[in-house]
């Protein structure tokens, strides 16, 4: 993958939630506070923004779902590239913090 710009904080834990398996807003929302100890949250009008940006990046995809009520939500899933990009950022996250041990 080429060099790229870093990840927001919300796309980076958009990416982490969804790599957990497929996931509607609401549900990122909570397991983003949750994943980060309360430390991020991400409101509605992010996340249609992120998710809507990532989706035309090609990094997530809408999905349906099969399962009782959830047919009206959004779900969202992590496609090849998006995996791509997560694993870039969390590379760079870790050169960053290895750099940061030497001194």
């Amino acid at each position: 993958m080429k060099k790229s710009e870093p990840l927001s904080e919300s796309y980076y834990y958009i990416l982490l939630c969804l790599s957990k398996g497929p996931n509607h807003g609401y549900g990122i929302m909570q397991m983003t506070e949750k994943l980060s100890g309360g430390e991020v949250t991400i409101g509605s009008g992010t996340m249609y923004g992120a998710t809507s940006n990532m989706m035309k990046k090609g990094w997530i995809k809408e999905i349906i779902s099969d399962e009782p009520g959830l047919e009206r939500k959004r779900l969202y899933n992590l496609t090849e590239s998006g995996k791509e990009a997560l694993r870039a950022e969390i590379s760079r996250l870790k050169r960053m913090l290895a750099n940061t041990e030497e001194v």
